[in-house]
């Protein structure tokens, strides 16, 4: 994402470019935006910093919307945002699902007390995608 922002800022930005850099970085949940701010600063930062680029290219209000949004990221996951080291991994997980013997919806089990109804309990697996972080330089 970060190699697409320089694309966009550092060509000839038509408003259809600014407009696509702008709501894709909207689009981005904030960790990820970070790591794109990161990325854009270590490999581009040359030719302007990220906050710089943004402002000069999307104008101060749409940059201030897009990086106030990094702000609301606690410094410790910030850190881990920093690693160098983030691996993807898939876990499972355990969970029961209820169903009702009785008719009607499903929902309705949770508007009573499930002792007052009888209702079938099973155990169900879900897979999750999850992240690790290397913590050795935050030590």
């Amino acid at each position: 994402i970060a190699d697409r922002v320089y694309n966009l800022y550092n060509g000839y930005t038509s408003g259809k470019e600014q407009q696509m850099a702008y709501n894709m970085l909207m689009e981005i949940p904030p960790p990820l935006l970070y790591r794109v701010q990161h990325h854009y600063n270590s490999h581009y930062e040359r030719f302007g910093d990220f906050v710089w680029r943004s402002e000069d290219e999307l104008g101060p209000r749409k940059a201030n919307l897009i990086l106030r949004r990094v702000e609301t990221i606690s410094l410790y996951c910030r850190s881990l945002l920093r690693s160098t080291h983030i691996q993807s991994r898939t876990d499972t997980m355990a969970f029961v699902y209820c169903q009702s013997d009785e008719g009607g919806p499903p929902s309705n089990i949770w508007h009573g007390s499930l002792h007052d109804r009888r209702a079938m309990c099973m155990e169900k697996l879900i897979s999750l995608q999850r992240n690790t972080y290397s913590n050795t330089k935050l030590r």
